[in-house]
């Protein structure tokens, strides 16, 4: 890439890996678009501070995030023709089971629901949950349309569900009291 800007935009349409035009309204888009703001978000986490450890589980996923949207950005026709993409794998969604488990037994058990916030990264990390619950939608979406890999969306759903453990740790591990829900009434 010599230059940011390309100009092929300008009308409303992207190209996919394999040459592909689509509309930048088009499922596809909203789905790898969804995963690039979560990477962003998790940029945002990683400024705010956590420690050592969760800040190395971010990197690894950021890395990873930028294999899911290259594999969103390819159509099945463009894979098959020879493409190479990172697929999103059963091994991957086990490593985010391990990094829950590994998280969740040091954590004092759930009694209430969670409400996001207490420190910078934890909110930030709250944040990330919830955009990765929107990609999770949308690539539901996109599935309903086209064929993806089934891995994508075990992915994703894993990843929300530790962006959540992670919160509460990043919380834990600064010693703040992580705020709950309360029912008005």
């Amino acid at each position: 890439m010599t230059r940011i800007y390309t100009r092929t935009g300008d009308h409303g349409e992207t190209g996919l890996f394999g040459g592909a035009r689509v509309s930048k309204d088009h499922p596809r888009v909203r789905a790898y678009g969804t995963i690039d703001e979560l990477n962003a978000v998790l940029g945002l986490a990683r400024a705010a501070g956590p420690s050592q450890e969760i800040d190395a589980i971010l990197e690894r996923l950021q890395h990873q995030l930028f294999d899911l949207g290259a594999e969103l950005a390819t159509p099945d026709a463009a894979s098959r023709a020879g493409g190479h993409v990172t697929r999103a794998t059963p091994e991957r969604v086990a490593a985010l089971e391990r990094d829950i488990d590994r998280f969740e037994d040091r954590l004092p058990p759930l009694r209430q629901f969670v409400l996001p916030g207490g420190t910078p990264a934890a909110s930030a990390l709250h944040h990330a949950r919830t955009v990765a619950r929107r990609a999770e939608r949308a690539i539901v979406r996109l599935a309903s349309n086209e064929a993806l890999n089934p891995e994508l969306l075990k992915y994703v759903n894993r990843l929300s569900d530790l962006l959540f453990v992670l919160a509460r740790a990043a919380n834990h591990a600064a010693g703040q009291a992580e705020p709950t829900w309360t029912p008005s009434g």
